[in-house]
């Protein structure tokens, strides 16, 4: 059972700004990321479907989330199908993200009040994801759909639309401050943040550093 409610996943992804997207096969990398992640000051946190078993890492993931990082808000991102919604929240998840729009999903979510974040590619997606009962919409690959420039459009028919981009984002301050001045409500950010050569070596001090820079940006830009 989730442990946070929809409304304090959405309002925490406001406050941070940042929702780091991660995936490892091995939990114990898993573990040492979300830690760094936490220590940096995040706290909404994207573990993605990805690979054999992936729920089985995220079962276990969860379960030391709870004793370790006891204000990380945990979820599941790169869900499809109502299926995978179910079990993921048979394991915790407090949210669930999608690259598509299903609205077999947002029943599954609904019927557990679970934030659900689908991904979106134009307005009229957008629209119907709010009608399922999305709070924040994704939208991806969020460069090749348009950029900030999409977001802008978007809030201006659609004020209250609440976005947050997730593939083509960089943890840079020129480019978030394109993003959070276009309007965004957050942002998703993988690879870009999780380097391959600092989780390669275990350098996780230095990546407990890059997040804590990232989200210090994005409080900077936001004030």
């Amino acid at each position: 059972m989730a442990r946070f409610s929809r409304i304090e996943v959405v309002q925490k992804m406001k406050e941070t700004g940042l929702v780091p997207v991660f995936y490892h096969a091995d939990p114990e990398t898993c573990k040492n990321v979300l830690l760094a992640a936490y220590q940096g000051g995040v706290r909404v946190f994207e573990f993605t479907n990805r690979g054999e078993y992936a729920h089985e890492v995220f079962g276990e993931l969860n379960k030391w989330a709870s004793e370790e990082t006891p204000e990380m808000i945990l979820g599941v991102g790169s869900v499809l199908d109502a299926g995978t919604t179910s079990l993921y929240i048979q394991l915790g998840a407090n949210f669930i993200v999608s690259p598509v729009l299903n609205p077999e999903m947002a029943k599954v979510c609904n019927r557990r009040k679970i934030s659900w974040s689908p991904g979106c590619g134009s307005l009229t997606e957008i629209s119907t994801a709010e009608e399922l009962g999305a709070e924040v919409v994704k939208i991806f690959p969020a460069q090749q759909v348009g950029g900030p420039d999409f977001v802008k459009a978007v809030k201006g028919p659609m004020p209250w639309t609440s976005i947050m981009p997730t593939g083509g984002v960089k943890p840079s301050r020129e480019n978030l401050e394109t993003w959070f001045k276009s309007g965004v409500h957050c942002v998703g950010i993988g690879s870009q943040l999780f380097k391959k050569d600092l989780i390669q070596v275990g350098d996780y001090e230095k990546l407990r550093s890059d997040i804590e820079n990232t989200i210090a940006i994005i409080q900077q830009i936001k004030t």
